[in-house]
């Protein structure tokens, strides 16, 4: 059978969607197609992510031109998500369909009697700057349930995560990769967000910094004055709707690790989808936009590349991907 491409300028935003459709019908007919993109499985059920099948494809990595500008994105970030460029993946991978949450890590710490971090916890402040506290995973400094994501997580932290989710399922499970995760957070759109790009109807998609999260932090004045979404800090997953793939929170309530090392444009990147394992790799690359941030920073194109690989702070956590 030839091999699908899904190439994004080409299709609708349903075209996920559309393609598991055909999926299912090959596999009717004969053709073994399991798992079939778009659906969602779970390899175990104390500790294990609820997983997405995302099908094989290509798609237009990065920023097109003027986004960033249109964006008001802070000129001093600019070009970090640059130039665009063409990535194909050959073969089916799955990614959690949520953050690991609480509940999820605290299996963990359990089943491996990780210890508490000894260094600090980043933490928006009330006057808008950033701080250290004594948080941690499950006391980061503010009210959070089970399935809230987990934060104050650092990259080695969610490494070892995946590398116990691999022993204890048998599967490769680790980070996903930056394009792996552009890919699945822009489920076949090419706008800067799979949801509405209207500040005022941005909160019934995503927990971002909105006027609930301005009114604990009031002298952050980049706060998106608009809207409310119901939250000041984490939301627990799930609270709003999915994108077009069937993954949640791809662009709010907390930025993700990726497996990619520190570079500061994407000249020289992979085009396969794999990790981009050069570079300063002291320091991994997050994506998504989190609870604090305004409407320029929850772009599926928007990366920050300098955190280094100890850093925790309560606005990053993280979600797995499992090779097929």
């Amino acid at each position: 059978m030839n091999e699908m491409r899904f190439g994004v300028r080409l299709v609708s935003t349903t075209g996920f969607a559309l393609l598991a459709a055909i999926t299912g019908a090959l596999m009717m007919v004969g053709c073994p197609q399991t798992p079939a993109p778009g659906t969602s499985f779970r390899d175990c059920s104390n500790g294990c992510p609820e997983m997405v099948v995302v099908p094989q494809g290509r798609f237009t990595m990065g920023a097109p031109r003027g986004e960033e500008e249109r964006e008001n994105w802070p000129a001093e970030r600019r070009g970090y998500s640059v130039p665009q460029h063409l990535v194909t993946f050959r073969h089916k991978f799955a990614i959690a369909k949520f953050d690991v949450t609480r509940d999820e890590y605290g299996q963990f710490v359990a089943e491996t009697h990780r210890p508490d971090p000894a260094d600090s916890c980043i933490s928006p402040s009330p006057a808008g700057t950033f701080i250290e506290t004594n948080g941690n995973w499950h006391s980061p400094g503010f009210p959070q349930t089970g399935r809230d994501p987990v934060v104050c997580v650092s990259w080695d932290d969610a490494e070892a995560y995946a590398s116990w989710l691999s022993a204890k399922t048998g599967h490769v499970y680790r980070l996903p990769t930056e394009a792996e995760w552009e890919y699945a957070a822009r489920a076949g759109t090419t706008t800067a967000r799979y949801f509405s790009d209207n500040p005022a109807e941005v909160c019934r998609y995503t927990n971002v910094g909105d006027l609930d999260y301005s009114e604990q932090h009031p002298g952050d004045s980049g706060a998106n004055r608009g809207c409310r979404d119901g939250y000041a800090f984490t939301s627990p997953v799930g609270s709003f709707p999915p994108n077009q793939l069937g993954v949640y929170d791809m662009l709010g309530d907390v930025m993700d690790w990726t497996e990619d090392c520190s570079n500061a444009n994407y000249n020289g990147a992979p085009a396969d989808g794999t990790a981009w394992l050069t570079g300063d790799c002291s320091r991994r690359v997050l994506r998504g936009g989190s609870w604090d941030m305004d409407l320029s920073g929850a772009r599926s194109a928007n990366r920050r590349i300098r955190s280094l690989t100890s850093h925790r702070n309560t606005t990053l956590g993280f979600r797995v991907a499992r090779t097929l």
